[in-house]
């Protein structure tokens, strides 16, 4: 799926949904994954399981790009989960303001080499069934699904 575009996703309609602003710094990083994780297990989504692993490690991406590369100061960055009951997959979701600079998709260099910078998107390619990004009125929405 291309980056910029929006899935046909059920999980747009969710039955649970967090949503959460935090400050755009490392420390605002750190504490969307941990509530992140918090409020996935309180959904059924274990500490430690798979799904939780996979959920800390993009959530951490996203929050620090958004912190890193969307930065406007003075403004945050936003968090969103979204769950659909008896769904086997869920979306996460982060915003940030500036929406100038859009995150691309990278692979590994064809000498078996890696590019310098984009490696944390790599790594949600490689978690997420499907991600991308989508505009909003101020900035921009970075989304992953993950089973």
């Amino acid at each position: 799926m291309k980056a910029d575009t929006e899935p046909a996703s059920p999980l747009v309609h969710a039955d649970f949904a967090f949503l959460q602003r935090f400050s755009s710094t490392r420390r605002g990083a750190r504490l969307a994954r941990r509530l992140a994780l918090h409020q996935l297990d309180a959904w059924g989504i274990a500490y430690g399981s798979e799904a939780s692993e996979a959920a800390a490690l993009v959530v951490a991406e996203l929050a620090a790009n958004a912190v890193t590369h969307g930065h406007v100061p003075g403004r945050d960055f936003e968090l969103r989960l979204l769950l659909r009951a008896g769904a086997d997959t869920f979306r996460i979701e982060v915003s940030d303001t500036r929406g100038d600079r859009r995150p691309e998709r990278r692979r590994p260099a064809a000498d078996g080499g890696v590019e310098e910078g984009g490696l944390g998107l790599l790594l949600v390619d490689t978690l997420a069934s499907e991600w991308g990004v989508r505009d909003r009125q101020v900035g921009k929405t970075v989304w992953a699904v993950l089973a």
